[in-house]
């Protein structure tokens, strides 16, 4: 886990002079990269909005670490199992809008991607929550197939307006 950890810190902070993803890369392949990149992110987004996980560990290296709002879940088979799976069983509806991302290269090999959203969520039982969201993964080519390696969401009330 603390392998996971310091890579992802490691990655985050590599310098642009130490990366040259510019380099590594030609733009079109850069572009194609990208692209399979938020596939992955938006398989994973639109997995959570079918409150359906199924074959999401597919995106996931399996030495991942997941960080969700200052607590540390493990690996991902491990948040799936433990904290997700269950959570998304007593969800009625979970909905993400104003939804961004931004993917950064760092290498032909690893990347980083920040998202931001707004989300609702309606419990079986009728609570309802909305947040702000933010999540910072770290992703790895593992097998021709881009992994999240490591994976931080945090969340607040939006402010009011």
């Amino acid at each position: 886990m603390k392998h996971a950890f310091f890579l992802s810190v490691a990655l985050l902070v590599a310098s642009p002079a130490v990366a040259q993803p510019s380099q590594a890369l030609p733009a079109a392949a850069q572009r194609a990269e990208i692209a399979a990149i938020k596939t992955v992110l938006a398989q994973y987004k639109a997995a959570i909005e079918k409150l359906d996980a199924t074959n999401t560990e597919r995106l996931f290296a399996k030495d991942s670490t997941i960080f969700e709002t200052g607590g540390v879940e493990g690996t991902y088979a491990n948040y799936l199992a433990h904290h997700l799976g269950p959570e998304l069983h007593e969800f009625r509806l979970f909905r993400f809008s104003d939804y961004k991302v931004d993917v950064h290269l760092i290498g032909p090999a690893a990347a980083h991607a920040i998202e931001t959203y707004n989300y609702r969520i309606e419990t079986k039982s009728g609570e309802i929550a909305e947040r702000r969201g933010v999540a910072t993964s770290v992703l790895k080519k593992i097998g021709g197939q881009w992994k999240i390696v490591s994976m931080h969401n945090s969340a607040r009330k939006p402010r009011a307006s």
